[in-house]
């Protein structure tokens, strides 16, 4: 039997979505791209900063997200900030359609990669974080990771 274990290579990381929302739910999805847009994110030509993703008469679409034009491309190249409609079966699109709706939450994707030759996008419920909420954050990640400095600094005495 061959080996069924996938490879990825994350063309973009959109890190400041987990700073801004708090990310529940992750559903990957397909996108419909020209062949241009496909070589362009290859390349990793790809910015998920002030993206997100919208259901807009029951199909999702990507919205915001900068593709830059590729640079062998001549006059067939796409436009770089284009919305993409996302491919996700139904049943999934109608649940996103509820949480959004009836819970106000936002739908940020949190990654491009590549999977098997194809483009996927990582897209997340979020729910959008107040600033003390920014702050309580970023302390308890200041005192993870001053707790695991003073563990590597015991080690590192016991060890000598």
């Amino acid at each position: 039997m061959a080996d069924k274990s996938f490879q990825f290579k994350i063309l973009s990381d959109n890190r400041q979505a987990g700073h801004n929302y708090f990310l529940m739910d992750r559903y990957e999805a397909g996108m419909a791209l020209d062949g241009t847009e496909v070589k362009a994110a290859k390349s990793g030509k790809v910015q998920l900063k002030d993206a997100y993703a919208a259901i807009l008469k029951n199909e999702a679409w990507l919205i915001n997200a900068h593709i830059s034009q590729y640079s062998h491309g001549n006059r067939e190249n796409h436009e770089p900030a284009r919305s993409r409609k996302l491919l996700l079966h139904r049943r999934e699109i109608d649940k996103l359609l509820g949480e959004t709706r009836e819970k106000g939450l936002a739908l940020i994707p949190t990654k491009m990669y590549l999977k098997d030759g194809r483009i996927k996008c990582e897209i997340a419920v979020a729910k959008g974080k107040k600033l003390y909420d920014k702050r309580e954050t970023e302390r308890k990640k200041t005192a993870e990771d001053e707790a695991r400095a003073a563990v590597r600094a015991s080690k590192i005495r016991n060890a000598g």
